[in-house]
């Protein structure tokens, strides 16, 4: 079995695809997902599904989705449901688990190309990292558990997995700057610039790449506008960096050699526990 958190909620067996339609069952399958080896203890899941407020029922309805989702495996696995009790979906002390060994989940071979890339940036490998770090991001289809409502916990998880989706993402810009493909990276920063107002380092990209194309007015206008929500929503300026940058683009220094988040060493920073194409 295939599983796919990296935008709308999916299990694939033998290219046929399918999820289960009610939400609270959506919800379920993906806190076992994001949490895959693990156990997912019951209090977890009840304060998933109804927060403070869970019915007096919640106890039995969560066996009843759980035996939902059993049934949903056996019947596309082929498996006899004791046998998915037994090897896919587990009841453990206290919770349930998704057995690691059950399928591929895109999350691990996300992060898996998340930390090769990064260590392959690291050690001055460009054309490695690249190649990483795209087909990483290639595995995203959409927003995060786009299709499942979240609670609490899995809410936690879905921005981790975007926090995650955004560093990957200025890693290889970064890369791509150095590289001069910096017309490239044009489109994306514009949409993710718009998308998250107060981020700094994809502005900053974002400058750097108009004003090594030519459009210094524009790389002004992309501080400004960064400045205005800072200081209008936090009641900060843009940091050192960005202000250098500022600094760069108003003397029309093209020599200027900003760093935004890739450091040559000796063994990388591991990558974030979640990590995500550049579609977005």
């Amino acid at each position: 079995m295939e599983f796919g958190v990296l935008g709308p909620l999916y299990v694939r067996v033998n290219g046929a695809t399918t999820a289960p339609s009610a939400p609270k069952l959506r919800n379920v399958l993906a806190m076992l997902l994001v949490h895959a080896g693990q156990v997912v203890p019951v209090p977890s899941l009840v304060r998933d599904l109804w927060d403070e407020d869970p019915p007096v029922s919640g106890l039995t309805t969560l066996q009843t989705y759980i035996l939902n989702l059993r049934k949903m495996f056996s019947a596309v696995t082929g498996l006899t449901t004791a046998e998915v009790a037994r090897d896919v979906l587990v009841t453990r002390a206290g919770g349930y688990a998704l057995a690691a060994e059950a399928g591929v989940l895109d999350i691990h071979r996300y992060q898996r190309l998340v930390t090769s890339g990064r260590e392959a940036l690291a050690r001055g490998d460009d054309a490695a990292g690249v190649r990483d770090l795209n087909e990483a991001l290639l595995l995203w289809r959409g927003p995060a558990l786009a299709d499942v409502p979240a609670g609490r916990v899995l809410e936690s998880r879905r921005r981790q997995l975007e926090e995650s989706r955004l560093a990957a993402f200025e890693y290889l810009v970064d890369v791509e700057l150095r590289l001069g493909m910096y017309r490239e990276v044009l489109a994306e920063l514009a949409a993710l610039t718009v998308e998250n107002p107060l981020h700094e380092g994809l502005h900053g990209q974002y400058m750097w790449a108009l004003h090594l194309s030519g459009r210094r007015a524009q790389a002004l206008q992309v501080f400004h506008r960064l400045r205005g929500a800072l200081v209008a929503g936090l009641g900060l300026e843009p940091g050192p960096q960005v202000q250098r940058l500022h600094q760069a683009v108003l003397n029309a220094d093209t020599a200027f050699e900003p760093r935004f988040t890739v450091r040559r060493t000796a063994v990388a920073a591991s990558a974030t526990a979640f990590g995500g194409g550049r579609s977005y």
